[in-house]
């Protein structure tokens, strides 16, 4: 792992404070072999994070990875973000997403267009880890389609009134502040929606189940019911019906980290498939002796090492990028097409790494396994393979008819 190690460290070099950042990198290295992968087989059948793991995470300051200093967090920019996102990838996937996701679109529409009174309410005990957050945005008939969606917030008086349901929502079973999109302006189709944060506990609110999924076990993903919901006016998030700017931008930004979620995730299952190729021993040689074992390693490692480049370029272009830049142009068609080529190789790495392992491979128990479920999701996440295929065309062809 060694140079994987020194390949985070060059990323983290880009940031505003690269010696911090790497020595946090390396903190959270040795917080993920020393604590999170002892409990991660916990953590898969009982498909929750221990209380403990977390109040770990909250003593390192985890939770406040991306919050400015002035509200209690570390305050890294994006290229410490996404070194550190890296690491994150080669720890158990349900404890990582708890935190990428809480510490990304869940934290940063209020940190980049929240009013300063909502920073001050909210921002200080999300650094803490005492409020998780939330990003509420999918429901049954709309994900890709914001201009299908169908929760409705009405102004009446000092209150919107919000009502609707969403689906496939990642902390919501857990989490304290949900920042929830909302149709204010229907006529207007996607670009008459609007951001709000709702609190767990407001009257009319509620979580009405926790989904079960094949992988990412230990991350909690949920269905939220609003059914007549009063939010204070002050709890619109940046202006009415300019949501769709928030989500966009937002949903520009959390691919590319997705797509070093992906390069940790194809890293740690190349070094176990590495691993096991020389441990395992067939006809009397260890099983890296044969050649098509050895074509299957040399695949993987190609693929890592494509993902780690168009990653890290387009960590570098999302670096300083301004808060409303994201949604269009050139950083929506090129981080569509990483999380794109990321999800798609990380999936080719990990079915390799199985075949590599073979009847173990196949056991539920074995962390390559666990690897392999929790991969599809690369592919599916902030906008499936299709919606990235339709955005990355759309762009090229808006540039030929220019």
């Amino acid at each position: 792992m060694t140079g994987s190690v020194a390949q985070t460290e060059e990323f983290a070099a880009l940031s505003a404070s690269p010696t911090e950042v790497a020595a946090l990198a390396a903190e959270v290295r040795r917080f993920i072999e020393g604590e999170v992968e002892p409990r991660s087989r916990w953590i898969e059948e009982n498909d929750s994070v221990p209380a403990e793991l977390l109040a770990m995470a909250r003593g390192m300051g985890l939770f406040g990875l991306t919050i400015p200093e002035a509200y209690g967090g570390i305050g890294l920019d994006l290229a410490g973000k996404c070194a550190i996102e890296q690491e994150l990838g080669r720890s158990n996937y349900g404890f990582a997403t708890i935190i990428a996701n809480h510490t990304g679109i869940s934290t940063r529409g209020i940190v980049d267009l929240g009013s300063e009174e909502q920073k001050r309410r909210y921002l200080p005990r999300m650094a803490a880890g005492e409020a998780i957050g939330c990003f509420a945005l999918t429901e049954p008939q709309a994900g890709s389609d914001p201009a299908a969606m169908r929760t409705t917030a009405v102004r009446r008086g000092d209150r919107w009134i919000l009502d609707g349901e969403k689906i496939y929502i990642t902390n919501a079973p857990m989490a304290d502040v949900f920042t929830v999109m909302a149709v204010t302006d229907r006529s207007a189709g996607a670009r008459g929606i609007s951001a709000f944060i709702v609190e767990r506990g407001f009257p009319g609110f509620r979580v009405a189940q926790k989904l079960d999924k094949m992988g990412w076990r230990g991350s909690p993903t949920g269905e939220l019911v609003f059914d007549d919901v009063r939010v204070p006016a002050a709890n619109l998030v940046g202006v009415e019906n300019a949501g769709v700017g928030i989500m966009m931008s937002g949903l520009d930004i959390e691919r590319v980290i997705g797509a070093f979620y992906a390069l940790g995730l194809a890293q740690r299952a190349l070094d176990l498939a590495v691993d096991y190729a020389g441990a395992r021993r067939q006809f009397g040689r260890p099983i890296g002796d044969f050649q098509m074992v050895q074509a299957m390693l040399a695949d993987m490692y190609t693929d890592v090492e494509t993902i780690r480049a168009l990653t890290y370029q387009l960590g570098r272009e999302i670096a300083h990028l301004d808060n409303a830049a994201g949604g269009r142009g050139a950083v929506h068609k090129r981080s569509a097409a990483a999380v794109l080529h990321a999800g798609r190789a990380c999936m080719r790495v990990l079915d390799a790494a199985v075949q590599i392992h073979g009847g173990m491979g196949f056991m539920s128990e074995s962390e390559v396994n666990r690897l392999y479920r929790s991969g599809k999701v690369m592919e599916i996440g902030a906008g499936t393979n299709q919606v990235r295929q339709i955005i990355i065309a759309g762009e090229l062809l808006k540039g030929a008819a220019g």
